[in-house]
């Protein structure tokens, strides 16, 4: 696969990716560690929450986003991090063996304001499940670097 550049983003461009299956055993321990609330954490005592069962943290759902676009989108390229968020939705919860993807769409790009070897796109991702119902929507912006001038 090609290295991808700032250049290789453009508005409009659409991707969906990724596919991580969500299990009870890994939405606890995930909680336990990082978000111990018991609707987290105790299957037992979530059932009578409002939201009925066990359900994953929305900070899991994060995690399982920036996982997939790491694998797809990151790993191969000149991301330079990322200057923050705009937006964190979390839409709906997360089910135990509710199996993720994520769509990302570029809503913009443009040059860093300072530095011209990089330049900065803006990202609206979308956590759906296998009904493609919207679990978290996210808006975050990430600095890549420009693609190198060949020189002759």
């Amino acid at each position: 696969m090609t290295k991808r550049y700032w250049e290789d983003f453009s508005a409009g461009q659409v991707e969906e990716f990724g596919r991580r299956t969500l299990t009870e055993d890994e939405i606890i321990e995930f909680a336990t560690e990082f978000d111990p609330q018991f609707f987290h954490t105790d299957p037992v005592a979530a059932k009578d929450h409002f939201f009925g069962g066990l359900i994953a943290s929305g900070w899991h759902t994060g995690s399982t986003l920036m996982r997939m676009m790491v694998d797809h989108q990151f790993a191969n390229s000149s991301s330079m991090g990322s200057p923050g968020l705009d937006e964190l939705r979390w839409v709906s919860p997360v089910r135990p063996n509710e199996t993720l993807t994520a769509k990302s769409e570029v809503l913009e790009t443009h040059p860093h304001p300072k530095r011209d070897d990089r330049g900065i796109v803006k990202f609206r991702h979308t956590v759906l499940n296998g009904d493609g119902d919207v679990k978290m929507t996210m808006i975050s912006n990430v600095m890549f670097g420009r693609r190198p001038e060949e020189k002759a």
